[in-house]
């Protein structure tokens, strides 16, 4: 991210692992709601493109890039980079900014609701409200759902695509195959196949052709590799731990879920929804992407409900 006229201050936080944290305080230091915002990915980093939800003037948010992300160092790092180790993030730069509670916005998407709920289910005294959108929450159907292709009822051509750069051996697995060379130690492996993935979820994340393949030269594999490296492990999670939990969280919650989303299948969202009491289900004409204009419109007025 970089800073603006409403920027609070930029600082570094000492999270321990040697691990520092690129954190922004943003907006209206003295407006009474704050909002603690979570990225997708994992390993994307907090863009610019985040603020857009938000008004500066009456709210105040807090951003930043989690372990191995955007600004924050060791650039890249997957040593102590858990989903544990990222709640626990998340309790230090609260404490560190002298945060008591927030509203906890997963609106970056899918790893950002996943976090969220972890977060929420360990310090819900923290979090006064949820608001979450494209929900994941690190189960073996879902992660299933997207590494082996559930979705190529939809799209026969990328899954196809996906399978032509994959040796025949391995196609009843192929993101197993590449997710082996993108956590390897060849490079040239590591690249080329972190990006014949990234291109493959990018192809899915709208519902139209705004999708612009990067070059190959430009491409950097970092944020995939941290992708890769979560999925790989189930995300440090025990399975289905966040949905047969969820009945604990009491906070009002929002959910926003695309109808048509081929990477976080709508039906977590509806057992979410069912789960948590006090949380409300709001249904898009939308996919994956936190930018198609049904998905933006519904989060920008929620978030708007606090101004």
């Amino acid at each position: 991210m970089t800073s603006d006229e409403f920027t609070i201050q930029e600082t570094f936080v000492d999270v321990g692992d040697d691990h520092q944290l690129y954190v922004q305080d943003w907006g209206n230091k003295d407006a009474r709601t704050l909002f603690m915002f979570l990225h997708g990915g994992p390993g994307t980093g907090a863009s610019n493109r985040y603020r857009n939800y938000f008004n500066p003037y009456e709210q105040r948010v807090i951003f930043f890039d989690q372990r191995g992300a955007g600004r924050s160092v060791p650039h890249g790092s997957l040593d102590h980079n858990t989903t544990p180790d990222l709640v626990e993030d998340i309790e230090k730069i609260a404490k560190h900014l002298g945060v008591e509670r927030f509203i906890l916005t997963g609106t970056g998407g899918s790893w950002g609701t996943c976090l969220a709920l972890a977060y929420a289910l360990k310090y819900p005294d923290r979090v006064t409200s949820l608001v979450l959108r494209g929900i994941f929450t690190a189960s073996k159907l879902e992660i299933d759902f997207w590494t082996k292709g559930a979705f190529k009822t939809f799209f026969p051509d990328a899954w196809d695509h996906y399978l032509s750069q994959t040796p025949k051996a391995y196609h009843n697995d192929p993101t197993r195959y590449h997710y082996n060379r993108i956590l390897g130690d060849d490079p040239v492996a590591m690249k080329e196949s972190a990006y014949i993935y990234s291109m493959l979820e990018g192809s899915l994340a709208h519902l139209d052709d705004r999708y612009m393949v990067p070059d190959v030269e430009d491409f950097d594999p970092t944020g995939t590799r941290i992708e890769a490296h979560y999925l790989a492990n189930n995300c440090f999670i025990p399975n289905r731990y966040i949905m047969d939990n969820a009945h604990k969280l009491i906070m009002p919650t929002w959910i926003v879920q695309g109808r048509f989303d081929l990477i976080c299948p709508p039906s977590t969202a509806y057992e979410l929804n069912n789960r948590i009491s006090g949380s409300t289900l709001l249904w898009t004409m939308a996919g994956h992407h936190g930018n198609d204009r049904s998905n933006y419109d519904v989060v920008r007025t929620i978030l708007a409900h606090w101004s």
